[in-house]
């Protein structure tokens, strides 16, 4: 890991690596002003019969990139982060010879700012500009620490592009920030505690996915990575994992699939792990010890079994009862290609409720990717995903609804459909970090079947819309809901 402060040379040595243009064809647009709110539109390029793997619109992509958005009190604002785009981006990718020209604009990271109060978004800044990369896998995450600093982790993908974080030059602003540290990371989920610092989960990619984490006091200093989860089933190769992590106070947990011999198209099997001691211990959810790494598929670790099923798990939010018992969120089905010959997954929230796991469906929809959140009161909990297959069918996302149980996920009903008639499908719907009305949750739309413009929007707990500016004329813009 680098500390480096005023060390913005490697920005341009990267950028050029990545083979589309260096800093002087171009000025990078780090720290600039972007006029509105464009989410970025990729496709992964695994094309069946029924269309990608996934693609549309992932400005809020990926589920394991947690969190996206943090609501401080303090200031009564919500602070977010996503991946965007600026039109008429000039680069390299332009040239007919790039494979990725259909892709559109290149990725920059993102940051915004809603006022609560004054009901305004203020225009996004460009936290880091990725210089010609398209892969929204190097989408942000954020935190937010006690002095109410914003803090960016940037992910990286492997090895050829390393990740960054970067902090806020004032607190509770996104105006502008500075680089702190380059270090390798995929899938960046940092934690705040505290009085103690940054708890950082992430991936390394070591010829498969595995888990690790790494601890800081104040952002810049962080401990040594220390791996977490390395399941390898006796005669493979590989192994790997992907996880979901959430946080109630000092105890930080996530949930993990395993992909057998390291296939992500045959990740299956859930597991757990806790921690409520800044990452010193690590247990099952009763508080018994759990060795690290994690090595074996039938490991205490283990809460479900899909594997002898022949089922896939894709796994998408972590939420807490009233008595912070945890749960997950999850789609679950045959195959990893779109189209009805891999049948509807099933949506299920895995639960435990103090003695035991319970498992309960809730509904079902028509691709792996469609990614949803979770929340749960003492009253109810509530579901927000796109189960409503249209208006791309067989292609990741769709309408957005609203599900709701008041037994304790053992049923559920359909509240509200939350979004209709849209010319695109929205996806990738994640949760607000102590998140207030109306900014409760947001996400991104974007036609998976072909290249197509990608507006972001964030939600209320009624199910109400509000549409982020696509273009903005002022520095700030006031927020109608749709």
């Amino acid at each position: 890991m680098k500390n480096i402060n005023h060390y913005y040379l490697p920005v341009v040595l990267v950028c050029f690596f990545c083979g589309t243009m260096t800093a002087q064809e171009y000025p990078l647009l780090d720290n600039k002003k972007i006029d509105g709110y464009k989410g970025i539109w990729f496709t992964l390029g695994q094309f069946s019969e029924y269309g990608d793997k996934y693609s549309g619109g992932l400005g809020t992509y990926t589920a394991k990139h947690i969190p996206l958005a943090i609501y401080a009190p303090e200031v009564d604002k919500t602070f977010f982060v996503y991946g965007g785009i600026a039109e008429n981006q000039k680069s390299d990718a332009d040239k007919p010879t790039n494979t990725h020209k259909n892709y559109g604009n290149y990725l920059l990271c993102m940051a915004g700012c809603y006022d609560h109060k004054t009901k305004t978004v203020s225009r996004p800044t460009v936290v880091y500009d990725k210089r010609g990369v398209f892969d929204p896998h190097d989408n942000p995450s954020i935190s937010m620490d006690s002095e109410g600093y914003i803090w960016v982790f940037v992910s990286g993908r492997g090895r050829g592009r390393p990740g960054f974080i970067y902090k806020s030059n004032r607190p509770f602003s996104v105006e502008s920030f500075e680089r702190m540290v380059e270090d390798e990371m995929t899938y960046p989920q940092p934690k705040y505690v505290k009085g103690k610092g940054f708890l950082h989960l992430f991936t390394k990619y070591m010829g498969t996915r595995l888990l690790y984490f790494n601890t800081s006091p104040d952002g810049v200093n962080w401990t040594e990575h220390k791996q977490l989860a390395a399941i390898k089933r006796e005669g493979d190769v590989n192994g790997g994992h992907y996880q979901i992590s959430g946080q109630q106070g000092d105890k930080i947990v996530f949930f993990f699939n395993w992909h057998p011999n390291g296939n992500v198209d045959l990740r299956t099997n859930i597991y757990y792990m806790q921690t409520t001691d800044f990452g010193k211990t690590w247990t099952k959810v009763d508080g018994s010890p759990l060795p690290v790494p994690v090595t074996e598929t039938d490991s205490p670790a283990l809460v479900k079994e899909f594997f002898s099923k022949g089922q896939n798990v894709y796994i998408k939010d972590v939420a807490f009862d009233e008595y912070g018992n945890p749960m997950a969120l999850y789609v679950s089905g045959k195959g990893h290609q779109p189209g009805p010959q891999n049948g509807l997954k099933e949506w299920q929230v895995i639960y435990w409720n103090g003695s035991g796991w319970e498992n309960h469906k809730i509904t079902t929809s028509d691709h792996n990717y469609d990614t949803g959140n979770i929340r749960a009161d003492k009253k109810k909990w509530t579901v927000i995903a796109p189960t409503e297959n249209t208006p791309q069918k067989w292609g990741g996302g769709g309408e957005l609804v609203i599900w709701e149980s008041y037994d304790k996920g053992k049923t559920w009903k359909r509240k509200k459909q939350v979004t209709k008639n849209s010319p695109r499908n929205h996806n990738y719907v994640r949760e607000v970090v102590n998140g207030k009305d109306p900014f409760m949750y947001f996400w991104a739309d974007g036609n998976p079947d072909k290249l197509s413009e990608s507006l972001l929007y964030f939600g209320d707990s009624k199910g109400n819309v509000y549409p982020l500016p696509y273009k903005m004329t002022g520095e700030v813009q006031k927020i109608e809901k749709k």
